[in-house]
């Protein structure tokens, strides 16, 4: 959603917008069919970032006790790297405090509109357990 893609290879390390575009473009040039190649890429559906309102250094905190006390049902992979990315076999959630307003930024993607809800459902119990006066967008 923002836009930051990181490449190693053949790139200094660090995020370049048209530098990814680049690439993409040169990864299509290679197919036979674009319009199938792009037409075969799965649809999802997807939330617009959320955002759970916190005072000033809250968020942090409740990140940070959420990835440690947090209980999730049948996660794939859970990853604790800038937040909490929970992976599920149908979508994921993610939660994460922003550096830049006190907010924990809150996305979720999934297969289809049940398995959204249930992610969705996973992640507000885990949050109002940890913050019961939380107003979730969601």
């Amino acid at each position: 959603m923002s836009g930051h893609l990181f490449f190693k290879e053949r790139w200094y390390g660090f995020d370049d917008g048209l530098y990814a575009g680049a690439r993409l473009l040169e990864l299509l040039s290679r197919e036979a069919d674009i319009n199938a190649t792009l037409n075969n890429l799965p649809d999802s559906i997807n939330t617009p970032e959320l955002q759970v309102r916190t005072s000033e250094g809250e968020n942090h905190t409740l990140i940070a006790q959420l990835q440690k006390n947090a209980v999730f049902n049948n996660p794939q992979q859970v990853i604790t790297i800038d937040g909490l990315r929970v992976e599920y076999s149908d979508g994921f959630g993610l939660a994460r405090a922003s550096n830049t307003t006190p907010v924990i930024v809150l996305r979720f993607e999934a297969d289809n509109e049940p398995a959204l809800k249930r992610i969705q459902e996973d992640f507000r119990h885990n949050i109002l357990h940890a913050k019961p006066d939380a107003q979730l967008p969601f």
